[in-house]
């Protein structure tokens, strides 16, 4: 199979899946970039995250690309969670649940597919890839979409694609090899290209993000395990917040 052809497969069953859900959350077009297994960058998430993060070769054995894409909400769902300031919006949670579960699906159907053509394919859950103790990720899915294009980080340390940051990220490591591109790579925060903008600072109910401070992440978690206590029934993987990605000039587009 020829690179290009590799390249569509992976879109298309994609977009398959999104568009076959059970799930009552919406979607817009998913977002799909990717990078070279030995992409020097890899050598640097350890720097970055400040872990050990893995390699994809710890993921897969002989691994050539990482594939990551991004699933972007409905419009509803993130006005939904703009307006409801008291508490995170039901229809958000779900989304994160729903979305979660998506990726999963996603992923097996990818490795079921690509094995059928001859390609290994592994990856690792959409959530909980962290260390417990430093709440800082063993494989980065946010890292891995800047390295591959899809976008950059905003002062929320959110991933800003084109289509916003009010989605979710998955990726996937396979053993083939990718059309040989350097993604591009612009600004897409509005606060570090002019300073101009300062709503997911203002939208933060922890006062987590800060201009001259580093992103408070254990005020960050400690407000998403209290969020989780208000939906019991979505299970326990539902901790949540999303203030800072629903606001302002990113949540649904780049900003720049």
């Amino acid at each position: 199979m020829e690179p290009m052809e590799l390249l569509e497969l992976i879109r298309e069953a994609i977009i398959h899946e999104v568009k076959n859900n059970d799930f009552v959350t919406l979607y817009r077009d998913p977002l799909l970039g990717f990078v070279a297994a030995s992409d020097p960058g890899f050598t640097k998430l350890s720097k970055w995250t400040e872990t050990s993060h893995l390699m994809p070769e710890d993921l897969l054995p002989g691994a050539r690309s990482v594939v990551c894409f991004f699933l972007p909400f409905a419009p509803e769902i993130a006005y939904a969670n703009e307006v409801e300031k008291e508490q995170v919006a039901r229809q958000w949670a779900v989304a994160y649940s729903d979305t979660n579960t998506l990726i999963g699906q996603i992923n097996t159907r990818l490795i079921e597919l690509l094995s059928q053509c001859g390609i290994q394919a592994n990856a690792e859950p959409a959530t909980g890839n962290f260390f417990e103790d430093t709440l800082r990720s063993h494989w980065s899915h946010k890292s891995i979409a800047v390295m591959a294009g899809i976008g950059s980080f905003g002062l929320h340390q959110l991933v800003i694609t084109d289509a916003g940051c009010a989605g979710r990220l998955g990726s996937i490591v396979i053993d083939a090899d990718l059309p040989a591109s350097k993604p591009e790579q612009k600004e897409r925060c509005e606060y570090f290209v002019s300073e101009s903008c300062l709503d997911c600072l203002l939208a933060c109910p922890v006062k987590a993000i800060d201009e001259e401070s580093p992103f408070d992440r254990w005020a960050c978690w400690q407000q998403c395990l209290n969020n989780a206590e208000d939906f019991p029934d979505l299970g326990d993987d539902v901790k949540v917040c999303g203030k800072c990605a629903v606001v302002g000039p990113c949540a649904l587009e780049s900003a720049v």
